[in-house]
């Protein structure tokens, strides 16, 4: 959702930026940022949390669920794609794994215990333990991404790479032993967008951003939200989370690595889709687009506020108008949350420098 995007790239290949801005990383030349992919990256965390707001109302709205099926088929895939993308020259030097320390594993910390106690209040269990070995919520993705990073050097090396992360993820489909630690089930199942992203070069983003991409994209757009529409009584959604067996899903052992390579074909399709509708050149939001950890994590406590005071039972919200505003209502507050401001207060948790734990490195 992790850094949601911003510290993949600024663990993987970027120099520290300056003062105000995330080591994002370019596809371009050293040190200049890709209006690409800030687009790229604030419009799919506007998706996640639009996703979140429709989480409620899918019961009460076949269109809802059909749109929230379409969303949840490639925003996530398309955060790791990039994830990946801008990991491919992660060699585990000491200021990659600084950067990876204090960019992933320093906010997982601290958004995992702080999700902990909000949740004690927001679902009502002061029981419920601290634990870093369980994701809650939305931290799942730092502890994916963690894993991830730290194998890159061994994709980046082996001869077959995609082919074999899907195999690892159709395994894990069969695995339901696998257990809750660090989500290592979801993990393995979104890994092969991660290493799609780290076989990708810039040629291939420019494929998808040609206009015969972009025309090409609605009518495959129109009729993915018209088969998620037709499919909504049929079919279960929850094959696009990636976080649980075949068995977990009450189906035969042998759907499992099928549905992996149904569903990996489906949302590469979808992100490619998104991909190029996405604007080349700096828009109003290009600048947002750094700022998506913040918004990735800090809107989780909005939601989960909001879903305890029950704001979903209100008659409104389940009227077409009611869906309209809940929307924008979700965009609008994802977008405060990844603007400057917000990005100054958390910064000291979210992009700590933190020079003050590791030793200095020394040039010959």
């Amino acid at each position: 959702m992790t850094e949601a995007i911003s510290t993949a790239q600024a663990a993987g290949v970027a120099p520290r930026p300056a003062a105000g801005t995330t080591a994002a990383g370019s596809a371009g030349s050293a040190g200049q940022r890709d209006a690409f992919f800030d687009n790229a990256k604030y419009l799919a965390i506007v998706l996640v949390a639009v996703g979140h707001a429709w989480e409620p109302l899918r019961d009460g709205s076949r269109a809802v669920t059909a749109l929230y099926t379409v969303v949840y088929a490639f925003h996530m895939p398309a955060f790791i794609v990039i994830s990946g993308y801008f990991s491919r020259n992660f060699d585990a030097s000491p200021g990659r794994a600084k950067r990876l320390f204090t960019g992933v594993v320093v906010p997982y910390v601290v958004f995992e215990t702080a999700y902990t106690f909000f949740t004690r209040w927001s679902d009502g269990e002061p029981d419920r333990a601290v634990t870093l070995l369980d994701p809650l919520y939305l931290t799942w993705f730092l502890a994916a991404l963690f894993i991830w990073r730290l194998t890159t050097p061994l994709w980046r090396s082996v001869r077959w790479p995609l082919p074999i992360a899907l195999a690892v993820a159709m395994l894990a489909t069969l695995s339901p032993d696998i257990g809750d630690d660090l989500d290592l089930q979801r993990a393995l199942q979104f890994l092969p967008y991660f290493v799609l992203g780290l076989c990708l070069k810039p040629e291939h983003f420019r494929m998808v951003r040609r206009r015969a991409a972009r025309v090409a994209a609605v009518p495959v757009f129109a009729c993915a939200v018209a088969l998620a529409y037709w499919l909504v009584p049929r079919f279960d959604y929850g094959w696009f989370f990636h976080r649980a067996s075949a068995e977990q899903m009450d189906v035969p052992a042998w759907y499992g690595p099928l549905m992996t390579l149904a569903v990996f074909g489906c949302s590469l399709t979808l992100v490619a889709c998104f991909l190029a509708w996405v604007p080349g050149r700096r828009t109003w939001f290009t600048a947002l687009g750094s700022g998506t950890l913040y918004g990735y994590l800090l809107h989780g406590f909005v939601v989960q506020a909001a879903n305890h005071w029950h704001w979903s039972h209100a008659a409104w919200t389940g009227e077409p108008v009611g869906e309209i505003v809940v929307t924008v209502v979700a965009a609008v507050v994802v977008t405060l949350l990844c603007t400057s401001p917000v990005r100054r207060v958390f910064r000291c948790v979210m992009e700590p420098r933190m020079d003050w734990a590791f030793r200095e490195r020394r040039t010959a």
